[in-house]
């Protein structure tokens, strides 16, 4: 092998590699949608999570990808360490479909249908179409389809190339000692988990091995071993991405790590123990591209069903090796883990987005209910939440920005954009709701009392102000465009309860039924109303425009009070509903 066949390998190789990685990358931006769903099919059954990291994987093409997104789920405390356990067995297996995709180069047969069948038939067709798509096509769908197709034919030229760089070594006894020298068992699972560890990636290490199995010198004693060990080197990815996380993500990290290196001695000293009664005949023989995707298969199932009944002794070895500790228990709300899968961690930013909602409308409801009366531990409950929406937002708004640097989606792309609106409406309605106490703070200490007509139109206003909360609340919980449709009639009669309560007061001041001092506590609240039910507005406007794939919220507020969506209708029905003739 001279210089010139190395430099083919080394350039094959960085092929090989990049195809993968250009492929699972566009993979997992193309399958956002399902990678979404995942978060909705978390189980405890060992079985349906199996499945569920089988296909994950088998649509991402990366079982390190999967095992970090467990990872950045347990750590979030989306996923427990129970239910990670089957996804990650999933994920091992799902990893072997691009061994059976490269096993293609071992068709042989000189038929038409068979020729074509052979990646040096189909690649360049392929690639040619992936170039067309990407040349013409201006949507970003097809040009992630076309970068699946060009990564894929980017990766089979590599192997390709790569195949063919070695084929000459089968003439090499030195080539062939040195392979003999990996039959050992031991040193076989060595050198797969070292070589797996070090490209991180078990599907590379495998499609290495079936490129230098077309010298014809890999017996299948060596083979089986190394695959084997493979298996167990997959697991550094995991191991790393672990650190610095709870104690729940580690052990989800060990979990993955045991399976294999459980799985490899015992199913070694079955095989070989059974050899040594039997005798296997084809240990001898020499493996091809078909053969190695059948052995990495059959190794994954094997270690599936050794553990399948045992997902609780392998959740408890974990849970030995990763102690509880005394300290309460941290979950990292956004872990930047999930980014390296984008469209999970904008579903994620989603979830948490609706857990601020939550915590603002509580302090919204918090400071209106002090209006009532007045409560110093409900009045405390209100400052604290206004200061873990405060969190949030900042929080929120760095990983949001970290998540758009990344590949993402037309659709993810909008729901990012989306999010960094909302969280920022959100936090303005907590800071309003401290504005509200300030106007209690000042009633209570001056000791002011409104008038019984003023109290009753103020809570007219109130209802009417609960009412867009609720709707703005449901509408981003749900994606409900009808409750969102609601909001900005509703809000315009807020506008008007408004300008009514104040031409109201005047007139009782002219009457010298109302105090000055009085009436500057209740323009206030009246201001603070009116611009929670604003900003309310502008969460349930976004929610409408993002649906039609846009972001001008003023200009599809200026729409619709124009009259159009039947919001005269609905402005009717909710001007009607809270109208002050009946105070």
């Amino acid at each position: 092998m001279d210089i010139f066949k190395v430099l083919d390998l080394i350039g094959g190789l960085a092929l090989f590699l990049f195809g993968m990685n250009i492929m699972g990358t566009a993979l997992e931006k193309k399958a956002g949608g399902q990678l979404k769903s995942v978060l909705g099919k978390m189980t405890d059954s060992p079985v349906k999570g199996f499945l569920l990291g089988t296909g994950v994987t088998a649509v991402i093409q990366s079982s390190s990808a999967t095992t970090v997104m467990v990872v950045g789920f347990v750590n979030s405390g989306i996923m427990t360490l129970r239910q990670s356990i089957g996804v990650i067995m999933g994920a091992n297996v799902g990893t072997t479909v691009t061994a059976w995709l490269l096993s293609l180069m071992a068709i042989d047969g000189a038929g038409t249908f068979m020729k074509f069948l052979k990646p040096s038939s189909f690649v360049p067709v392929l690639a040619i179409c992936g170039v067309a798509i990407l040349m013409f096509k201006k949507s970003h769908k097809s040009k992630d389809t076309a970068t699946i197709i060009l990564g894929f034919a980017t990766l089979m030229t590599g192997m390709s190339i790569m195949s063919d760089s070695v084929a000459g070594l089968k003439d090499v006894p030195e080539f062939t000692n040195m392979l003999t020298a990996f039959s050992n068992p031991a040193l076989g699972v060595i050198a797969g988990a070292v070589i797996t560890a070090i490209i991180q990636s078990s599907s590379a290490s495998v499609g290495i091995l079936q490129a230098l199995s077309v010298t014809g010198a890999i017996p299948f004693s060596m083979a089986i071993p190394v695959i084997m060990g493979q298996g167990i080197g997959t697991t550094v990815t995991a191991l790393i991405s672990s650190a610095g996380a709870n104690k729940n993500a580690r052990r989800a990290a060990f979990a993955h790590f045991y399976f294999n290196a459980i799985s490899t001695p015992i199913l070694l000293a079955i095989f070989y123990g059974l050899d040594a009664i039997i005798g296997f005949d084809f240990l001898d023989g020499k493996v091809n591209e078909f053969w190695i995707a059948v052995i990495n298969t059959t190794f994954k199932l094997c270690c599936v069903c050794l553990w399948m009944p045992f997902t609780k002794l392998l959740e408890k070895i974990a849970t030995v090796t990763v102690k509880d500790k005394d300290e309460k228990e941290h979950y990292e709300i956004l872990d930047d883990r999930l980014l390296a899968t984008p469209a999970v961690a904008v579903e994620r930013c989603k979830t948490v987005t609706e857990r601020m909602a939550e915590i603002s409308k509580t302090a919204i409801d918090g400071a209106l209910t002090l209006l009532d009366g007045y409560d110093k531990e409900l009045y405390e409950k209100v400052v604290e939440y206004e200061k873990k929406a405060d969190r949030y937002e900042d929080r929120l708004g760095s990983y949001l920005v970290k998540v758009s640097a990344t590949e993402l989606s037309d659709e993810d792309s909008a729901e990012a954009t989306k999010l960094l609106h909302i969280i920022g409406d959100l936090e303005r309605i907590s800071d309003y709701a401290v504005n509200i106490l300030h106007s209690v703070d000042e009633i209570k200490d001056k000791k002011l009392e409104f008038s019984g007509e003023c109290q009753k139109e103020l809570d007219v206003m109130i209802n009417a102000v609960r009412g867009v909360i609720d709707l703005s609340y449901e509408a981003l919980n749900t994606g409900s465009l009808e409750k969102a449709m609601l909001v900005e009639p509703l809000e315009q009669v807020v506008d008007d309860l408004k300008d009514a309560l104040k031409a109201r007061h005047i007139k009782r001041l002219q009457k010298g039924e109302c105090t000055i001092e009085l009436g500057f506590v209740l323009t206030d609240l009246l201001t603070n109303l009116e611009r929670v039910s604003d900003h309310c507005s502008n969460i349930a406007g976004l929610i409408i425009e993002i649906s039609h794939r846009g972001m001008d919220i003023h200009k599809y507020l200026k729409k619709v009070k124009k009259g159009e969506n039947d919001f005269n209708e609905r402005y009717a029905e909710f001007a009607k509903q809270f109208s002050l003739e009946t105070v």
